[in-house]
C-alpha cells in the first residue's frame, strides 16, 4: 500500500514540475520574439544611422527641371574621391581592386546585386559611365572598364 502512495504522489509532483516547465519554456519563447524583435528595430536604426550619415557626406545636389540631381564633379575639379557620393565610391573601389579591366556584371555581383536579371544592372551601368564621362574610370571599346592611374 506504500508504495502506491509514493507512485501517486510522486505523480503529483511530476505533474507539477511539468506544468512549471511549461509555463517557463513559453516565457522563454515569448522573451526570445521579444529579443528578435529588438534586433530588427536595432538593425532598422543602425541602417538608418548609415544612410543618415552617408548622405550628410553626399555633396550638394542640383535642381534640374525642379528635380534633385547629383553633382558628380570631374576627376580635375575634385580634390579627392571624397567627393562622389558613398555608392560611387564603392563603385570605384571595386574597379580599382580588380585585376585589369572589370565588367558592369561583375561590379553587380560584388554590390550583391542579382547580376541575372538586366534591369538590375542599368541604373549600375549609367553610374559607371557617367564616373568615366568624368574621368575617374576609363570605359574601353569592348565596354568594360579600368581605373585611371
Amino acid at each position: 500500500m506504500q508504495e502506491r502512495q509514493w507512485i501517486t504522489a510522486r505523480q503529483s509532483e511530476l505533474d507539477a514540475l511539468d506544468g512549471q516547465l511549461a509555463k517557463q519554456l513559453q516565457e522563454v519563447q515569448v522573451e526570445r520574439d521579444e529579443l528578435a524583435i529588438a534586433e530588427r528595430v536595432l538593425n532598422r536604426l543602425a541602417e538608418q544611422a548609415e544612410q543618415a550619415q552617408a548622405e550628410a557626406a553626399t555633396p550638394v545636389s542640383a535642381k534640374v527641371a525642379g528635380r534633385a540631381v547629383l553633382l558628380i564633379p570631374h576627376r580635375s575639379d575634385a580634390a579627392d574621391e571624397g567627393a562622389l557620393p558613398g555608392d560611387y565610391r564603392k563603385i570605384l573601389a571595386i574597379v580599382r581592386e580588380a585585376d585589369g579591366t572589370v565588367q558592369v556584371r561583375a561590379v553587380g555581383e560584388r554590390l550583391g546585386l542579382d547580376a541575372s536579371v538586366r534591369g538590375k544592372l542599368e541604373p549600375l551601368r549609367a553610374k559607371t559611365t557617367k564616373l568615366a564621362d568624368r574621368d575617374w574610370l576609363h570605359k574601353r571599346p569592348d565596354g568594360r572598364f579600368i581605373a585611371r592611374p
